[in-house]
């Protein structure tokens, strides 16, 4: 009984741990090879400059600005700290992260910053914002680069991605590729 029940083992094993794994990669590789590479995000010279899946963290007042993460956007150890809204380090995150906005964008009302700049994604990795985060930060954006805010809102309408299917999800802005997009601006 004891050598059927291991050969058994061995057999779902290897079927399991290892053929499953290896069959779904090759397919999704032939089917869907970006996504199945990373979604990665190249530029014009062919460097690898992110994810579309992973946040980055921009500080720089000449880019828009993500999501917080309180793990670095390191997806080695996806997650957050799960404060209730009570909890003292959370609070006091918080009022750092208002403080740090309101100091870089003079012009805003604390009333006035979506939840998303202030929040962590349950991921921690989340690389979008809503569409107003992104507006917020206009002023702050055109002033650094000498830029139309006419032209920031434009691109912004430009890389504003829809519900998806229609339904799911709010619209929502991909922060690397709209600082990519950016750069591109003359």
């Amino acid at each position: 009984m004891l050598l059927t029940n291991l050969r058994l083992s061995l057999v779902l094993l290897l079927m399991c741990g290892l053929a499953y794994p290896l069959a779904m990669t090759g397919i999704a590789r032939v089917v869907m090879p970006a996504q199945a590479n990373g979604s990665l995000i190249v530029d014009e010279s062919g460097k690898v400059v992110g994810s579309e899946l992973i946040g980055q963290t921009f500080t720089d007042p000449k880019y828009f600005w993500g999501r917080i993460s309180s793990i670095d956007n390191n997806a080695a150890g996806s997650g957050s700290n799960n404060y209730a809204s009570s909890n003292p380090a959370l609070i006091e995150r918080t009022q750092k992260d208002i403080a740090a906005f309101l100091k870089a964008n003079p012009g805003v009302k604390e009333a006035d910053i979506p939840a998303d700049l202030l929040t962590n994604s349950g991921s921690g990795l989340d690389p979008h914002i809503s569409p107003q985060a992104a507006s917020i930060q206009v002023e702050r954006v055109a002033r650094a680069r000498n830029l139309d805010p006419a032209k920031l809102h434009a691109l912004i309408a430009e890389h504003t991605e829809g519900r998806s299917m229609g339904v799911f999800g709010e619209p929502r802005v991909n922060v690397l590729k709209l600082n990519l997009a950016l750069d591109q601006l003359k």
